[in-house]
């Protein structure tokens, strides 16, 4: 925005949309961390439940994959349609909120977005539901129109609220509705070195870079260091990169050390 505005008076990378984030973070860390916060915050089974996600970017793949792990039965609302057909071809049913919220054993969202499950959608959830956040921050769900005096909040546990309806329902709210796996899991240390090497390489690169090379703009991480960032970490899996023959790299229009792929192209 304040790029946009002119108001940004130094460069500003952009690591958050970096591969080495969005596809590493994003996606990997919620496929190991989903499952472990529900359980650490409740005792519920997860096989045969059936699981409610809102949103299939990254963060909604790895939930989604973990949960088809367990045995949940899982439906996703989306609302791009090429994420949406990623997500059939996954084998998810895509549906919209209202269509399945009155069936919904737990409804975890993912979209990055504001209001997307609110107090009218939470009304309409069975009794024994359970709700919680995976997305940006923690504007997702409404939490604020849950806090009025019809409704009786009981604290089960940190970070666990009991939330009371006046015919008796109760729906369980999760970490009052911020990143759940943040407040009740454990993050693998190795995808935060991904992550944090990303960010450390982003302001090597603007300190380094020769004068003018940057603009007073914001810029999405060089290929090149996206691609060093995973080199990195193969290491770790005793992994071993085949190398491109001359003839090879000339083929394909490469340099032999890289980058291999374009900067718009998303891995």
């Amino acid at each position: 925005q304040l790029s946009k505005a002119g108001k940004l008076t130094v460069p500003a990378m952009n690591v958050n949309d970096s591969v080495t984030k969005t596809k590493f973070d994003n996606l990997y860390c919620p496929r190991e961390t989903i499952v472990d916060a529900l359980k650490r915050t409740t005792d519920v089974m997860l096989g045969g439940k059936q699981v409610l996600i809102c949103g299939y970017g990254e963060v909604g793949k790895g939930t989604a994959a973990a949960l088809k792990g367990v045995g949940a039965i899982v439906y996703v609302t989306e609302i791009d349609p090429i994420c949406a057909l990623q997500c059939c071809m996954d084998g998810f049913k895509v549906v919209t909120l209202n269509d399945v919220i009155r069936q919904a054993d737990i409804l975890i969202t993912a979209t990055g977005n504001k209001d997307v499950v609110t107090r009218e959608h939470m009304d309409r959830m069975k009794s024994g539901a359970i709700i919680c956040n995976m997305g940006h921050s923690n504007t997702e769900i409404d939490v604020q129109s849950l806090r009025t005096p019809d409704l009786t909040w009981e604290k089960v546990r940190s970070q666990v609220d009991s939330i009371v309806w006046p015919d008796g329902k109760r729906i369980s709210l999760l970490a009052e509705g911020r990143l759940v796996n943040l407040s009740c899991s454990a993050i693998p240390s190795f995808v935060v070195s991904i992550t944090a090497t990303t960010q450390a390489l982003a302001l090597i690169e603007l300190f380094n870079a020769p004068s003018g090379r940057y603009k007073s703009d914001v810029y999405l991480l060089p290929k090149k260091m996206d691609e060093y960032v995973a080199s990195l970490h193969l290491p770790t899996f005793d992994a071993h990169l085949t190398e491109l023959t001359d003839d090879q790299a000339k083929y394909m229009g490469l340099q032999k050390t890289g980058p291999f792929k374009p900067q718009y192209y998303r891995v």
